[in-house]
């Protein structure tokens, strides 16, 4: 990931605009397979957020790339892994984000200590080294996604 989306310039409004468009292409298609599905951690979406950020930058919202995956909950706890620990590079970018640009999908971080709670109910989730195991290859398919997006 970091290659696929070091390449953009944040503090540059074409390439910043391109960043924020490959995520509505995967975020959207993760969230969407999330909510239709029963997890037990009270994650948050993030589409509105990124929805205003391109709207004020003058763009359409575009249509997020196909995703799908097994309905375990393991994969459940693999994709939202993935989103929810996005949360965490979003605000440290943010910071790079060029002046007078929006960046409300970057700071859409984590209150005090939620992270920490989503650590532990993930752990607490964790079934065996199988549903580990399937919750790594969800994982996998979700940053795969934001690869293809990128």
């Amino acid at each position: 990931m970091d290659a696929a989306y070091g390449a953009y310039r944040l503090d540059d409004r074409e390439s910043y605009t391109a960043f924020l468009i490959a995520h509505a292409r995967a975020l959207p298609a993760v969230e969407a397979w999330l909510a239709g599905r029963s997890i037990d951690f009270p994650w948050r979406s993030r589409r509105e957020a990124l929805a205003a950020d391109l709207t004020a930058l003058g763009e359409a919202f575009p249509e997020p790339l196909p995703f799908d995956l097994p309905d375990d909950e393991a994969a459940r706890w693999g994709a939202l892994y993935v989103t929810e620990g996005s949360r965490l590079g979003g605000v440290m970018l943010a910071r790079q984000v060029g002046e007078g640009l929006p960046r409300a999908y970057l700071e859409s971080g984590f209150g005090a200590g939620e992270w920490r709670r989503f650590r532990d109910a993930l752990d607490e989730a964790a079934a065996d080294a199988a549903w580990i195991d399937r919750a790594v290859a969800a994982a996998e398919q979700v940053f795969a996604l934001y690869g293809r997006a990128a």
